[in-house]
């Protein structure tokens, strides 16, 4: 099999992208320089296994003689992951961006001296691989081995094409969605399974060996760990393993799981509606699925309205195709049970197909072939699985029938048209109640206004409305929010939306019942009593569809089934208040979601998610232990896994345990009494030791490893899978493991757009993991992924960013090399002024640049420790030419060391050769810890400041100055001749600032650094006091000031923390280079003086006529151009 899936991996390898929207790159010259230095330190690390992380051993630290957080004490640690992948495929650039948040903060908190772990698996479990396979098999009987006889234009029934997601109206944050298909995203709409396998660049001749399911296994995750090893991924790949029995070590782990969770009763077995694949034969699951990841059964209560007269095309229709004395009933499925005594008639599709089914040997039910297959499954029809169908007909027959409507003050109601009902929502039978319903309401205004039109008689369409329920607004609600919205016409859709919300949310939240047995009662408490009354009467059945549309992979369109079979029961009382407790997270002691989006998004699938079927017939995974006719589901054995890769290396060393690993220990060897001791259920005991045949020094070894990686750090993950895998993850946690062992924190990231659009195989616009890395290398593509976003919203991988990057790597990396080299570099004392700036700036880069990382907000991290700090080296290197002075060594130096140590979380490889190769250190930079550095000092941050904002406000000026120039303003100043520049400085705030100074030293408190009052109030106060307009820029300038850390009491004294005068003397000569100077006067002046101190010439007086000199302020001089 190796040399097989060897041959194919080349195939893989040689995959373009064809029909691509993405960028053609013009020159790889510099890419290539790049590319060679990361595999050498791709290969450099793999091979002093820079990356394999241990727990302090037992010998070093025996297990009882210091408890785990002592040990993390003096030993810190690090754990996260990303959910492990599925093996259907390569990884794309959206797998790519969740790896990255791992891989920043696996980068950084090595270089704060933890032992940083991250691990990685591959998930095979569930049914995508086996049905994937099981495709292939058809499709090579119908097309040969190497699909030779297929054709284009072919369309054979048995193989069709997987749809894609209908899209959603609108995103509700508790309950997410993917915005495509996931099959689609994958595959590009491929057909066929052959050509999905095709478009990965797979060569027809091998496709064929796919369809053995266990051949995805061998094939795939080498591709994944080759993607990522070329990525510069820090993983420990010691710990890699594959899910599913073909590795029995995982297997065993699994049923550990299942076994404990059954024995604290979180797994129960019943009757219970499920997402039903009659084709699979088996419940059908969130991974199972093309289409529909996360909906839901959604619950009716279906009425049984007798017929009592049928309509004479009815009549006709049906003649003899019913047994003599049946019983005939529409059957619409409802939402709103409470308010059935105001049913006025009962709705049918005219254009709608209907079947009449056999439910029992005397009853019949009028519904859609739709509802029928849900109906099969549920115990409703005689016959579980069975559909019989005694008549079609079409719903225009069905008008004018008259049918007996359960509690209704209207004993008998009929049958009448609306086109809007729809055959893929509920039973295509609506029962009409238009005192509660805005929809129904119009419609029987419309009926009675025109029954000629409609085909009925008027009278049918005028029955009494009551009042069923009283709300604050109306007893009549509906009909009054059709009033006040003017909704004229059953047209009137948007309208009708808006009224049909309001009339639901009020009438179910603060409804009272006005009518009926439960009278005065609250709604929501009368609710399920009216609905059990019904049931019990024999007027009623429950009845469950799919929420919406749910396609599973096999290709067929599910239904819903009330199934015994086994579910974890997720939603139960006392373990939802645990997690949400621990989610909501008010103590401080709960789990960080970094977001209040991420955290409200879990809030909310808490409140809804219930019962999961955990188990299935059909795919690849483990045998539930005690019912081996049943698989774990996907998404249930992978709840917990974390804690396997905490011993997975001394388990075994490949990725199907059948070699051994450091602990040579047998796979029946890990009974659930070994699994409860290594994650601290249980103490050791002698007969565990004899009943394992695993040595007590083994055992303890296992358990250190678990003891001191867990809790994990941080989880990474798609913000679709909050609503399953990530909530079920912190649910089992919970469950299985002592409190100090549950997770601190989760990430949940956006979806990543390529470009500004959706990634789509099928428009062209996509990249896999792979194809990013082979195009611009693995550092930029890094930078361009930290660069793409942070958060929950969606994010953009631009590829002009790693573009870019190449260019600013490679340029960086030869300046560097030239420099260090450079031997007209200055030494000694470093000035007052560019050595000065530089230094401080780049020591308050690196702080800034540290605060971002540990908030994991990588996109400032990038911007600070890559941009800006190119930024201030670019600037340095030009006001040292300027003032004609070469650059100092100890600078270039530190420049050199810190920008390499700041961007090794983002390009590791760029910074290891520069660390290694320029500065000659003996140790890869992985090993490397943060630099120390001073905290910046704010007088020479503020100077920094003051002459970036001085050098824009001085082009900001000429360009003023040219424009009155222009209207005809000025004409004594020519930019094209010999320019020169007067710059106004002052020492002294104009005398009308005084109480504004005043009133900010009131309401500023220096120890806590922040205001005592809110803005609002602050603006009020600024408002009466007058000259507004020019008080609210002074204010919020010395604001921004104090909140950059300039001392309060300089700044409240009304004094600048630098030496304006001083600075502006030394930004003289970088004036003349970059503004193409031939003069710089600085001259100081004060408020309402007409002479001035030329700065420039031994502060010598001199005459001031230019008006913009009382424009000066001291930190914002003004400034006058003429010629020379």
């Amino acid at each position: 099999m190796a040399d097989t899936t060897a041959a194919v991996a080349k195939g893989v390898a040689n995959l373009s992208v064809s029909a691509s929207k993405t960028k053609e790159l013009k020159g790889t010259e510099k890419r290539d320089t790049l590319v060679e230095i990361e595999k050498k330190y791709q290969q450099k690390w793999e091979q002093e296994g820079v990356f394999e992380v241990d727990a302090p051993s037992t010998a070093e630290f025996p297990l009882d003689a210091i408890t785990p957080d002592e040990l993390r004490e003096k030993h810190p640690k690090f754990f996260g992951t990303i959910a492990y992948p599925y093996m259907n495929g390569r990884l794309h650039a959206g797998h790519a961006f969740s790896f990255s948040k791992i891989e920043y903060h696996t980068g950084f908190a090595r270089m704060q001296g933890k032992r940083a772990l991250f691990p990685q698996g591959y998930h095979c479990t569930g049914l995508p691989i086996k049905a994937s396979a099981d495709k292939l098999v058809k499709e090579i009987e119908m097309f040969g081995q190497e699909f030779e006889r297929y054709k284009e234009e072919e369309v054979v029934e048995g193989a069709a094409p997987t749809p894609a997601a209908a899209p959603k109206s609108k995103e509700d944050l508790t309950k997410f969605n993917a915005k495509k298909g996931k099959t689609v995203a994958k595959t590009g709409g491929a057909k066929y399974q052959f050509q999905i396998l095709k478009s990965l660049g797979i060569p027809v001749s091998e496709i064929h060996k796919f369809a053995d399911p266990q051949y995805w296994l061998h094939f795939f995750p080498p591709e994944c760990k080759k993607d990522l090893t070329n990525f510069g991924a820090r993983i420990d790949w010691r710990r890699q393993f594959v899910t599913t029995d073909a590795n029995p070590y995982y297997d065993a782990f699994v049923r550990w799981q299942m076994n404990r969770l059954l024995e604290l009763n979180k797994i129960k077995f019943g009757k219970r509606y499920t997402i039903y694949s009659i084709k699979d034969g088996q419940p059908c699951m969130d991974h199972d699925r093309s289409e529909g990841e996360g909906v839901l059964p959604q619950e009716y209560t279906a009425l049984k309205l007798k017929v009592t007269e049928w309509a004479p095309k009815a009549a006709e229709a049906l003649k003899g195709k019913l047994p003599e004395g049946a019983n005939v009933y529409l059957c619409p499925a409802t939402l709103r049970p409470e308010t059935m005594y105001g049913q006025v008639c009962c709705f049918v599709g005219p254009a709608l197909k209907y079947g009449v089914f056999k439910a029992s040997e005397n009853e019949y039910f009028v519904i859609t072939e739709r509802a029928a297959k849900n109906m099969a499954y549920q115990g409703i029809f005689e016959q579980e699985g069975v559909i019989e169908k005694a008549a079609d007909i079409v719903g225009s027959d069905l008008i004018g029938t008259r049918v007996n409507a359960p509690l209704s003050v209207h004993k008998e109601v009929y049958v009448l048209p609306m086109d809007t009902v729809l055959a893929t929502k509920g039973t295509g039978v609506v029962t009409s109640v238009p005192s509660d319903s805005p929809d129904d309401c119009i419609m029987m205004t419309d009926l009675a206004k025109k029954p000629e039109f409609y085909g009925i008689q008027k009278e049918w369409a005028e029955k009494e409305i009551v009042s069923v329920i009283k709300t604050p607004t109306s007893d009549l609600l509906a009909p009054y929010l059709v009033k006040k919205l003017k909704i004229n016409s059953p047209k009137d859709a948007k309208q009708l939306l808006e009224a049909k919300e309001l009339a639901y949310k009020e009438g179910f939240y603060q409804g009272i019942m006005n009518y009926g047995d439960f009278k005065g009662e609250k709604v929501e408490t009368a609710k399920p009593k009216v609905r059990q009354q019904l049931i019990d009467a024999g007027d009623a059945f429950a009845y469950s569809e799919p929420e919406n549309k749910v396609v599973s992979r096999s290709g067929d369109e599910c239904s819903v089934a009330l199934m015994d079979q086994w579910y974890i029961d997720y939603g139960e009382d006392s373990w939802r208040t645990v997690l949400y407790d621990y989610v909501e997270n008010k103590d401080g002691k709960g789990i960080n979601t970094y977001y209040a989006d991420t955290q409200h998004a879990f809030k909310g699938v808490i409140g809804w998610l219930k019962q999961w079927a955990c188990a299935r017939t059909y795919g690849l995974g483990s045998k539930l232990p005690w019912d081996p006719n049943f698989l774990v589901e996907s998404l249930s054995d992978s709840t917990v896994y974390m804690a396997y890769y905490t011993v997975a290396h001394w388990l075994h060393r490949d990725l199907f345990g059948r070699e051994k690993g450091k602990g040579n220990i047998g796979a029946d060897q890990m009974i659930d009494e070994v699994w409860d001791y290594i994650f601290c259920r249980t103490e050791l005991s002698d007969h565990l030791v004899t009943k394992s045949g695993i040595s007590k020094q083994t055992l303890d070894s296992m358990r250190r490893e678990f003891q001191y990686f867990y809790p994990l750090d941080i989880r990474v993950s798609g913000k679709d899978l909050i609503p399953n895998h990530l909530t079920f993850w912190l649910y089992n946690h919970i469950a299985l493991f002592p409190r100090e062992y549950w997770p601190k924190s989760v990430r949940a990231n956006g979806h990543l757009q390529l470009n500004g659009e959706k990634m789509s195989k099928s428009t062209g616009n996509f990249m896999t993991l792979d194809d990013v890395v082979k195009k611009y290398g693995a550092d930029a593509a890094r930078v361009a992924l930290a660069d793409a976003g942070d958060g929950i919203s969606d994010s953009n991988f631009v590829e002009d960013v790693a573009d870019n990057t190449i260019l600013r790597f490679y340029t960086n990396k030869e300046w560097i090399e030239e420099t260090l080299k450079d031997e007209s570099l200055r030494t000694g004392e470093l000035n007052s002024f560019q050595d000065a700036l530089f230094d401080n700036e780049m020591n308050a880069l690196v702080n800034e640049a540290r605060k971002h990382y540990e908030e994991t907000s990588y996109k400032l991290a990038l911007k600070a420790a890559h941009y800006d700090f190119l930024n201030a080296r670019d600037m340095y290197r030009e006001a040292c030419a300027a003032a004609g002075i070469p650059l100092h060594k100890d600078l270039v130096t530190k420049y050199t060391r810190l920008q390499a140590l700041i961007i090794t979380p983002i390009a590791p490889h760029w910074a290891d050769y520069v660390w290694q190769e320029c500065l000659g250190e003996p140790k890869s930079i992985q090993f490397a810890l943060w630099p120390e550095v001073p905290a910046a000092n704010p007088a020479l941050t503020a100077a920094r400041d003051y002459v970036r904002t001085t050098s824009s406000a001085i082009n900001s000026a000429e360009a003023a100055q040219l424009k009155k120039m222009a209207k005809g303003r000025q004409s004594d100043f020519d930019p094209k001749k010999p320019k020169k520049l007067t710059i106004f400085a002052t020492e002294n705030f104009p005398t009308w600032q005084a109480k504004y100074i005043d009133l900010l030293s009131e309401v500023w408190d220096a120890a806590t650094g922040a205001q005592k009052i809110d803005d609002k109030e602050l603006n009020g106060r600024i408002a009466k006091m007058g000259e507004m307009k020019k008080a609210m820029p002074f204010v919020q300038a010395l604001k921004k000031r104090l909140k950059d850390g300039e001392p309060a009491e300089q700044i409240l004294s009304r004094k600048l923390s630098f030496d304006e005068k001083a600075t502006l003397l030394a930004m003289i000569p970088g004036l003349k280079r970059t503004a193409g100077l031939e003069s710089v006067q600085v001259v100081l002046v004060e408020e309402g003086s007409k002479t001035g101190k030329d700065l420039t010439n031994g502060g010598a007086e001199i005459e001031v006529t230019a008006p913009m000199a009382e424009a000066a302020l001291p930190g914002q001089p003004s400034f006058f151009f003429t010629n020379v």
